[in-house]
């Protein structure tokens, strides 16, 4: 649901005048709370805005916007619309860095911690409980760590689809390789002709006696593509099944909550649209059963890759709504720790709370609609392997076929010029993709586009009006 503040634009104004001056302080990037706004109702996939919706300008305000851009420091004469593969820090994480270095280098501090205070943070933006939430490297490593402690023997299968990343590809391959485990695969079909209901079904002929986890990639980083996580995790309840869900683009662009998600495992990048410092991710583990969103057991689980296992093991995982112990320490708590990496997570999550999760998501959500809208009208609908016109699967990631000659999507050296003449003709930054399309003799190399809290309106019809130029000149 979306979630608007119906601020006047007589306190707009004030409010933009504050940030102009730089009152505001750096602890939050220039954006600081203002007040807190009454908590609008959530769907059951969007986390409350009452965790950190401050009462700045509405969504579609393009100076407050502005404002939030004026934070980064991304070169001014390239437009990056590449947060898919990376995203830019903001300079109060930057300056958080440098300072905490320095002090850790001054002081030699020890870094042996679980990072307490941060994984509340971090649970409280992304709706979960700190004793569900630990701090990672980035999404493979969560994906790693979910993988290597399931308990998974010969013959057991994993459902998972054809459009994964090498982050949760790699750890199931192993497991295929070491332990017998069967990887069966969903074929997704792309583009704006299916809705929610279909990606559902075909993970329902999917499911064998043999089925025990369903892993997918929610958003698909290829194409874009909301895969429907509630819808799916309802699915898997009902078959008794683990739900593990590679969710590297989620933190930082959508506002979800884990528990209303009511999925086992969640793997997100606190680098890519969170803004985080390199090197940084968020993992979620289901750790207390809730019968409003997941009446089923925990699955069992080991902490493996943790340098605090007790030398008594840990008690059984709880029955009930009071967590056994706090699974997201043992899971953060792997040796010398670094401490500015773990300050710059907790800079950035708090800015994203002080904007309001909801809020940024609408923005990035509109920029992505808008595109696609303009992609529809310029090339044709048929062109997008992203969704456009059911809202339970987009997101801010948007691909399609740029070619004026369709069937150059085919050709990867097509792709790659296609790229590297957006960069130094038009100083756009944008990447290609490749992936498996149904029916196809070969991938298609489509190009992808990201839409962030960085970007305006003027950005996006700027890479729709080169994409087509360059897609004319190279036809």
């Amino acid at each position: 649901m979306t979630n608007v503040l119906n601020t006047s634009h007589a306190s707009r104004r004030g409010i933009l005048r504050l940030i102009g001056a730089g009152t505001f302080t750096a602890a939050t990037g220039g954006l600081g709370l203002i007040g807190s706004s009454p908590a609008s109702a959530a769907s059951p996939t969007t986390a409350s805005t009452a965790r950190g919706a401050a009462a700045v300008p509405l969504a579609g305000d393009p100076t407050f916007w502005q404002q939030v851009e004026r934070q980064f420091v991304l070169d001014k004469n390239v437009l990056f619309m590449n947060v898919g593969t990376v995203g830019s820090p903001p300079r109060s994480v930057l300056q958080t860095l440098e300072d905490t270095n320095l002090r850790v280098a001054v002081a030699a501090e020890s870094g042996y911690s679980s990072f307490d205070d941060v994984r509340a943070l971090a649970a409280s933006g992304l709706g979960c409980d700190v004793d569900e939430m630990a701090i990672t490297h980035n999404t493979s490593d969560g994906m790693a760590k979910i993988l290597a402690g399931l308990e998974l023997a010969e013959g057991d299968e994993i459902l998972t689809t054809n459009h994964e990343h090498s982050g949760g590809n790699s750890p199931m391959q192993q497991l295929r390789d070491r332990k017998g485990v069967v990887l069966r695969r969903v074929a997704l079909p792309v583009g704006n002709a299916q809705r929610a209901e279909d990606y559902v079904e075909l993970f329902r002929q999917a499911i064998t006696s043999r089925t025990k986890v369903m892993l997918f990639s929610a958003p698909t980083y290829k194409t874009g593509t909301m895969l429907p996580i509630r819808m799916l995790v309802e699915l898997a309840q009902e078959h008794g099944l683990v739900t593990v869900v590679d969710g590297a683009h989620v933190p930082g662009m959508m506002n979800y909550s884990m528990h209303e998600l009511g999925v086992d495992f969640f793997a997100g990048s606190a680098a890519k649209w969170q803004c985080g410092p390199g090197g940084t991710g968020v993992l979620y583990v289901r750790n207390k059963v809730d019968a409003r969103y997941n009446p089923n057991p925990l699955p069992a689980f080991w902490p493996t890759i943790t340098s605090s296992y007790p030398d008594a093991g840990l008690p059984p995982r709880t029955t009930n709504a009071t967590a056994s112990y706090d699974m997201g320490r043992y899971l953060t708590s792997v040796g010398n720790g670094s401490i500015a990496l773990q300050a710059g997570v907790k800079q950035v999550m708090t800015m994203w709370d002080t904007i309001g999760r909801q809020r940024i998501e609408d923005h990035v959500l509109g920029l992505s609609a808008h595109l696609k809208e303009l992609i529809a009208e310029r090339w044709g609908v048929e062109r997008l392997y992203s969704p456009k016109d059911d809202p339970r699967l987009v997101c801010a990631l948007t691909s399609f076929n740029p070619f004026a000659n369709a069937a150059d999507v085919t050709t990867q050296a097509k792709s790659v010029e296609f790229v590297s003449r957006m960069r130094s003709e038009h100083s756009i930054v944008i990447r290609n993709v490749d992936f498996p399309v149904i029916g196809a003799s070969s991938s298609h190399w489509a190009v992808r586009v990201s839409t962030h809290l960085f970007h305006q309106h003027d950005d996006v019809e700027r890479v729709v009006d080169a994409m087509w130029k360059l897609s004319r000149a190279m036809a």
